[in-house]
């Protein structure tokens, strides 16, 4: 294995494009594991609403351009398209352990068979955070009370209900960044949700989320 890794982050929107610009960029840096985030595009579509035809285009052409890169992906699992690998039988479960679970495999096992003379197997890194992004934040309570103004009071309900942060659910009214918004009038996802991130900082998300924590370390062993 090489002693560093370059890996292409294809990301689902600008708030994802921030996070691993602002923060997973530099902690993995450190450990020779050098990040670039991509937008996934498509004319017509920015953000939301994450088809995965719009993200094998981006697969594919990633995998093409340079032999000795990995490619990864960050989408949430909140309104992602029903054309997703895995998608049905994902929203059969309950646990969203076993959700991710299903989706991440079925994904890399289709990219696979899509693009397996680009050695995908060894080169593609599935990553469908639940339910959304902003959920991490709520690794830190008081952390994210402090940053967002938000009673601290609030968050733990949302915690004591949901059980854990990736366990926040992806209802349209309930998935993390609505109840952040529901909570903050002043809450933007790129603007202060990236400042409350910063402040909470990678380690205590790893700590609190375990899906988020594996695909880290996933990235992490890619230069040892």
């Amino acid at each position: 294995m090489n002693d560093y890794a370059e890996v292409i982050v294809l990301a689902e929107g600008p708030t994802e494009q921030l996070f691993v610009k602002r923060l997973l960029a530099p902690y993995l840096a450190h450990q020779g594991v050098f990040l670039t985030p991509v937008i996934l595009n498509k004319p017509g579509e920015k953000g939301g609403d994450v088809k995965f035809a719009r993200a094998r285009n981006d697969i594919e052409k990633h995998l093409k351009q340079r032999k000795n890169t990995w490619i990864t992906l960050l989408v949430d699992y909140y309104g992602i398209g029903s054309d997703w690998p895995g998608y049905a039988e994902s929203k059969k479960q309950t646990q969203h352990t076993r959700k991710a679970q299903i989706m991440n495999q079925a994904t890399a096992e289709e990219v696979d068979t899509l693009f397996s003379d680009l050695n995908s197997a060894q080169r593609f890194i599935p990553y469908l955070s639940m339910y959304e992004i902003e959920a991490l934040y709520f690794s830190d309570p008081p952390g994210l009370a402090e940053q967002s103004g938000v009673p601290q009071k609030a968050i733990e309900q949302i915690l004591a209900t949901c059980g854990e942060p990736e366990n926040i659910n992806d209802h349209s009214t309930t998935a993390p960044s609505k109840r952040l918004e529901k909570l903050s009038s002043r809450f933007k996802k790129t603007t202060t949700g990236i400042a409350i991130a910063t402040a909470i900082g990678i380690p205590k998300m790893r700590e609190s989320c375990p899906l988020f924590n594996n695909w880290v370390t996933k990235l992490e062993n890619l230069s040892h």
